[in-house]
C-alpha cells in the first residue's frame, strides 16, 4: 500500500525529485493517511473543492463562448496536468506533487480570463490570480479553514507564473506545462473562432516548434525532457525558448490584444467596474461568508468577484445592473 509506494519513490525517483515522505508538511499538522501519500491527499482535496468545480464555467480566452469546443479554465487545467505528468514521468520527478500543483494552479482565476484579472487589479488595490489561488486554498475553501495543503504544493501554485521561482523541480515543470498548454490550445481556439489560420503562424516559430498542435506539443515536451533529464534543473533549449517567445509575442499581437479582444475587454472592464461599485454601495448583497473572512469590504468584494464563473457574473450584471452580455446592451426593466 502506501509504504510500498514510498519505497518506490525512494528507489526510483530522481535524486532531484521531492519524496512524499520528505515534505515540509502542512501549516496544521494532521495524522497521516494509511492509503495515500501527502501529495496524493492534496490532489484529492483540490479536485473535490468548490473552486475547482467552478473552473468549468470560467473563460480561458474567448469570453462566454457560444460553442462546446472552446477551452475553459477546467479544460486548460486538465491539459496542463497531462503535459506536466508526461514531463515529470520522463524526468523521474514526483508525479503526485506535479499533478496536485497543476490541479490547483488556476483556482483563483477570475471570470472573463485575464481581462477580469486586470479589472480587479485596477479596482481592488492589486490582484494576481496566482496569489488568489493561494488565498483560495489557504483560506476561502472549506468555510474559511482552507484545504491545509503541503508547503510544496502551495509554493508551486504561487510560483507557477513565468516570473515565479518555484522551490521544486515539480513546480518548474508546471511553469513550462502551463505555457505549452495555453499557447497551443489558444491557437486552436483562435482558429476555430476564425481569428487565425495555421498558415498565419510565424515561420520563425513553426520552423522550430513544428506545424499543428500535436506536433508542437510533442516537440516542446521532448525538448524539455532531452535537455533536463538527470539534471538539477528543468529548462527549454535556447532554440526552443526563442521560438516559444516568438509564438507568444504573435499571440499577444494577433489574439490576446487584437481588435476583437480590445472591444471585449472594454465592455468587460466597464461592466465589471460597475458591478464592483454596486457591491461597494450595497454590501448587503455580498455573501456574508466573504465579509466574515476577507478582512475588509474591498477584499470581500474582490474575493467574491474572483470566485464568480462567467455565467454567474453575467447573471449578476443582468440582475444588478440591467446589462445583457450576449446582446451587448443595457435593457430597461418595464
Amino acid at each position: 500500500m502506501k509504504d510500498e509506494y514510498l519505497h518506490f519513490e525512494s528507489e526510483y525517483l530522481s535524486e532531484f525529485a521531492v519524496r512524499s515522505g520528505a515534505t515540509k508538511g502542512r501549516a496544521k499538522p494532521e495524522p497521516p493517511c494509511p492509503m495515500r501519500t501527502e501529495f496524493q491527499r492534496d490532489r484529492d482535496r483540490i479536485i473535490h473543492s468548490k473552486a475547482f468545480r467552478r473552473l468549468k464555467h470560467k473563460t480561458q480566452v474567448f469570453i462566454a463562448p457560444q460553442g462546446d469546443h472552446y477551452r475553459t479554465r477546467m479544460t486548460h487545467t486538465i491539459e496542463v496536468m497531462q503535459i506536466a505528468r508526461t514531463i515529470a514521468r520522463c524526468l523521474k520527478l514526483n508525479e503526485d506533487l506535479t499533478e496536485a500543483i497543476a490541479w490547483g494552479h488556476d483556482l483563483g482565476h477570475t471570470p472573463f480570463g485575464h481581462i477580469g484579472e486586470r479589472v480587479l487589479a485596477s479596482l481592488g488595490g492589486g490582484f494576481e490570480h496566482n496569489e488568489q489561488s493561494v488565498r483560495v486554498v489557504t483560506l476561502l475553501e472549506n468555510d474559511g479553514a482552507g484545504l491545509n495543503l503541503t508547503y510544496e504544493v502551495i509554493d508551486g501554485i504561487k510560483e507557477h507564473r513565468s516570473s515565479g521561482n518555484p522551490m521544486t523541480l515539480e513546480g518548474k515543470v508546471i511553469q513550462f506545462a502551463d505555457k505549452i498548454a495555453y499557447l497551443n490550445h489558444d491557437i486552436d481556439d483562435a482558429i476555430r473562432a476564425g481569428v487565425l489560420t495555421e498558415e498565419a503562424l510565424p515561420d520563425a516559430a513553426v520552423s522550430v516548434l513544428g506545424s499543428g498542435k500535436r506536433r508542437r506539443i510533442n516537440n516542446m515536451v521532448w525538448d524539455i525532457v532531452s535537455l533536463s533529464y538527470g539534471k538539477d534543473f528543468v529548462s527549454q533549449s535556447d532554440k526552443f525558448s526563442a521560438a516559444t517567445a516568438v509564438l507568444r509575442k504573435f499571440m499577444f499581437e494577433n489574439v490576446y490584444l487584437a481588435e476583437h479582444a480590445i472591444r471585449e475587454e472594454a465592455r468587460a472592464k466597464e461592466w465589471l467596474s460597475k458591478l464592483y461599485d454596486y457591491y461597494r454601495d450595497h454590501l448587503e448583497t455580498v455573501p456574508e461568508f466573504y465579509l466574515k473572512f476577507s478582512g475588509s469590504p474591498e477584499q470581500a468584494i474582490t474575493d467574491y468577484m474572483a470566485s464568480m464563473t462567467d455565467t454567474y457574473a453575467i447573471d449578476e450584471m443582468r440582475e444588478r445592473l440591467g446589462y445583457d452580455w450576449y446582446k451587448g446592451t443595457k435593457w430597461i426593466r418595464s
